[in-house]
């Protein structure tokens, strides 16, 4: 029996979430699982649709993860459990020591939740958190020496790249509105991730007032809603790209992907805003898997994901002149098609019946 502690699961929405719904059905196939997830809006259908035994723990979030700690150590006396699984380092700070001491457990992080300033209140929650885990698990290079930096103990730390499901089979329907949200465009560039400053949409916005001279039919999807909506359309304004930009805040799965298939680039040339940085990027994944090149930020975990200059390139996103010239090398002779074959092969690696085996080659 596999046990999994987690804050992020779906219905809720975002990478954490399909990370670790990928990590329990990736499980599934090699023994029972047993999630206890927070509970959100229509999670029951989602549960009844699922193949995993999941338990939801509602209430208030300050209680909410007091009587999670409890259901998940009453359950551990009661069964064999082979292995545990956090998604967070909260999600295992209130189990005792003496419940989970001689069950492998997994501490999985990712970059933001911890970028605590070494001494601070949370830093030592955090510590004193991961001295339970006999693993943490870094979604990238960057999120490792993140967590070296800020006092994680480096013998338990192990990097496992997210794993990836795609690609996802386009239906004819969804492929015949993506031609047509595209049309005859060139370069169709899109970017999926949610609206907010890390995320970089406005330099992007700026970059490609800048290529219209040299792109005349350059044609740009952003997929995805957040903080930054309103600024963002206002800013699409200002810079007359009303036929040259498409925001869609909330997208079906399947338009999602066949967007993905259409584009020729995927482009989310992420920054560090606040503490809030990229740690991975699991979108470059899913986009290579539909043969795409990406472009991608310098400022945290996406090297992991892009081979610069055989999948896709790394820029500075903060530097417009640098995304702008970055784009332009990626299109030059055509290189975006090698580097969509490239990137279709490299996704290979992250599909997630290769990834859970290196879980369980450390139970």
């Amino acid at each position: 029996m596999f046990v999994i502690s987690t804050r992020n699961f779906p219905p809720d929405v975002g990478g954490i979430q399909n990370l670790m719904e990928g990590l329990s059905n990736a499980l599934v196939n090699h023994g029972p699982v047993k999630v206890f997830a927070d509970s959100f809006d229509e999670y029951e259908k989602y549960d009844k649709n699922s193949k995993l035994s999941i338990q939801r723990v509602s209430g208030f979030k300050i209680f909410r993860k007091y009587r999670k700690a409890n259901l998940v150590r009453d359950f551990i006396k009661n069964n064999s459990v082979r292995a545990l699984f956090f998604d967070h380092w909260k999600s295992i700070e209130n189990i005792d020591n003496s419940s989970i001491f001689q069950i492998p457990s997994f501490c999985l992080i990712h970059s933001k939740e911890i970028n605590h300033e070494k001494g601070s209140p949370l830093n030592k929650r955090m510590l004193k958190s991961f001295n339970k885990a006999k693993y943490i698990i870094a979604n990238s290079s960057f999120t490792k020496e993140l967590a070296i930096k800020n006092g994680a103990d480096i013998s338990k730390i192990k990097i496992i790249n997210p794993g990836s499901d795609y690609p996802i089979s386009i239906i004819k329907e969804y492929e015949v509105k993506a031609k047509d949200i595209f049309k005859n465009s060139f370069p169709k560039i899109i970017t999926v991730a949610r609206l907010d400053r890390r995320k970089s949409h406005q330099n992007i916005l700026m970059t490609l007032k800048n290529l219209k001279p040299k792109f005349p039919n350059i044609k740009y999807v952003s997929i995805g809603d957040g903080d930054e909506k309103n600024n963002l359309n206002k800013l699409k304004e200002e810079l007359d790209l009303k036929d040259e930009v498409l925001f869609i805040h909330k997208s079906e799965e399947n338009l999602k992907n066949a967007l993905i298939n259409e584009a020729d680039l995927f482009l989310m040339p992420s920054i560090i805003f606040k503490k809030s940085v990229e740690g991975f990027g699991i979108s470059f994944i899913e986009a290579a898997s539909y043969g795409k090149g990406s472009i991608g930020g310098s400022s945290g975990g996406e090297k992991d994901a892009i081979k610069n200059g055989e999948t896709g390139f790394i820029c500075d996103g903060n530097d417009l002149n640098s995304i702008y010239e970055t784009i332009i090398k990626f299109f030059k002779d055509d290189n975006h098609k090698r580097l969509g074959l490239n990137a279709f092969e490299f996704s290979k690696k992250f599909k997630w019946n290769k990834v859970i085996k290196q879980y369980l080659s450390l139970i």
